[in-house]
């Protein structure tokens, strides 16, 4: 099954539900076209009221239940369908908190597109594909059986009508959407990237005189896109307008048909009435293929977020209680699509208590080396251990527990500063929240200005220091088993670096940190310095004889 279609599981009964009213729906407007116009035949001979007052109550109800029909199945179906969708979406956001490596390579822009558009995808599909085709397809079959009791050879007519307008129309308009439609996606999500990159690089651009330039080709990207769009609604116009026509010629062929095979006028009258209202349901299925068409690219890439390797996967094992013991035997990891190894066989051991400096220079795979630690990245080949299972093994949710702490990627939320430190640990006191801001180096900033600033988005009203600050801040209030932290220092001056490492360690005595920098200074408190080179360990031992070997 589809991971798609596996969220609708849930919802089964709903969108049948949804499907059985649409097709009441279409079978009422079909019925009260052909009870109207028999109503109209019979009343033009002046028959007695007696013999029309069942078909008057019959068009009222008709006409009324048309209406409430509609009302409740749009009501039930898009209750299914947006709870279907907020748990794909639940489900995608939880894939890329969960495990960053399964989408390595997507931009901002890309992520934004695919958890808005991409999922709205989700919504066309059942509104406007699956429900439009399964209700349609049965009225149909429904009218046929209908006709077949005037007369047979009228019914196949209709069928064939129906086939072609129904069947065969619908597959060609979904084949000439497929064309453009299978570029949509990508296109929307290129105008989503050249978006955020106007509105977040602005500065930089303004900076640098590159704003014209970007500006032009988001222009070319956008008017790229609405050619497609025009060409998809030129297509769907002509297709639209052959399915009219052959919605005609269909009631024309039954007429004549029912004529030549003397079935009765009035009923005749109301057949092909009925025919020419069954023009509706091929434009609804046109209209649905060619809507399958454009969104199957999205579905595309939804099915590859979720699928991808290191998806967020069900929970896993309970987290130790106490700090385990973590170990890397061998451990190599190959990002898709590289053809180097960001780390090759590289062992470490982290006992309960030991604190470790990585060194080395950018891509050397210091911060690959922590994503094998937090579980958020599995490796290629040889192990991640915590006590002897396999990182990945654990409950991801709960690993956070024994690892976590300042990351490359740490985001602050257009929030306060409290708010920002409590993510780490809600029930965390006033005084917890100052002691880590004072550990963090921050102490004297939130005494002049408060728990209760507003930090600004991802932190943008913080100077760069600051902002590494209350991130630092934030990691050590969550107190882990081990603490790793990525560039903890980055944007501080030498001896406030030292400073701030060293209040750290000594907060941190006892447990276990792991610390990746790209300065050897300032080590010496460390019970060891590993060296990365090239995705390799190049040197280790104690920061003395890593700096006496020229480390």
């Amino acid at each position: 099954m589809s991971p798609i279609l596996a969220f609708a599981a849930p919802f089964r009964w709903r969108l049948l539900g949804a499907g059985l009213l649409a097709a009441l729906t279409e079978a009422a407007g079909l019925g009260l076209m052909a009870t109207a116009t028999w109503l109209l035949c019979t009343a033009a001979g002046q028959p007695p009221l007696v013999v029309l007052s069942v078909a008057i109550v019959v068009v009222r109800t008709l006409a009324i239940g048309r209406g409430a029909l509609r009302y409740v199945e749009r009501l039930a179906g898009h209750d299914a369908v947006l709870r279907m969708v907020t748990e794909v979406r639940a489900r995608i956001f939880a894939t890329l908190a969960e495990r960053p490596a399964a989408a390595p390579a997507l931009r901002r822009g890309d992520l934004l597109s695919r958890m808005v558009s991409d999922v709205d995808a989700v919504q066309d599909l059942m509104v406007r594909v699956l429900l439009p085709m399964a209700s349609t397809g049965l009225v149909g079959v429904a009218a046929v059986a209908a006709a077949a009791f005037a007369d047979p050879l009228v019914a196949l007519v209709l069928a064939v009508g129906l086939l072609a307008s129904g069947a065969a129309l619908p597959v060609l308009a979904a084949r000439l959407a497929a064309r453009s439609g299978a570029r949509l996606a990508p296109l929307r999500a290129r105008y989503a990237v050249d978006t955020i990159d106007l509105v977040h690089g602005a500065a930089d651009l303004a900076a640098y005189g590159a704003r014209d330039r970007f500006e032009a080709r988001g222009a070319a990207h956008a008017a790229e896109l609405a050619a497609t769009e025009r060409t998809l609604a030129r297509r769907a116009f002509a297709v639209d307008a052959v399915a009219t026509v052959l919605g005609g010629a269909t009631a024309v062929a039954v007429l004549a048909t029912g004529l030549a095979r003397g079935v009765d006028g009035v009923w005749l009258a109301a057949l092909t009435v009925a025919t020419l209202a069954t023009g509706e349901l091929s434009l609804s299925l046109l209209a649905a293929a060619r809507k399958g068409a454009e969104i199957r690219g999205s579905l595309h890439r939804l099915t590859e977020l979720l699928t991808a390797p290191g998806a967020a996967a069900a929970a896993g094992l309970a987290v130790p209680e106490r700090a385990p013991t973590l170990r890397l035997a061998g451990a190599t990891v190959r990002y898709p699509g590289a053809t180097a190894a960001a780390l090759s066989e590289v062992d470490l051991e982290l006992p309960p208590g030991r604190h470790v400096a990585i060194v080395g220079p950018s891509g050397s795979g210091k911060s690959t080396l922590l994503g094998l630690l937090t579980g958020a990245i599995a490796p290629e080949s040889g192990r991640a251990d915590a006590d002897g299972t396999p990182i990945t093994a654990y409950d991801p949710e709960r690993w956070p527990a024994a690892v976590t702490g300042l990351l490359a990627d740490a985001y602050l939320f257009h929030a306060s500063v409290r708010d920002n430190l409590l993510l780490a640990r809600p029930e965390a006191t006033e005084d917890e929240l100052l002691a880590a801001c004072a550990t963090a180096g921050l102490g004297d900033w939130v005494a002049a200005h408060g728990l209760d600033v507003r930090v600004g988005e991802d932190g943008a009203g913080l100077s760069g220091g600051q902002r590494q600050r209350l991130a630092l801040a934030r990691a050590v209030l969550a107190d882990p088993g081990l603490l790793v932290l990525d560039e903890p220092t980055e944007g501080l001056d030498p001896a406030q670096a030292d400073a701030v490492l060293a209040a750290v360690l000594a907060h941190r005595r006892g447990r276990g940190t792991v610390v990746v920098t790209h300065r050897l200074a300032g080590l010496d408190a460390f019970d060891e310095v590993v060296v990365l080179d090239a995705g390799r360990v190049h040197e280790r031992g104690t920061w003395g004889w890593v700096r006496a070997h020229g480390g």
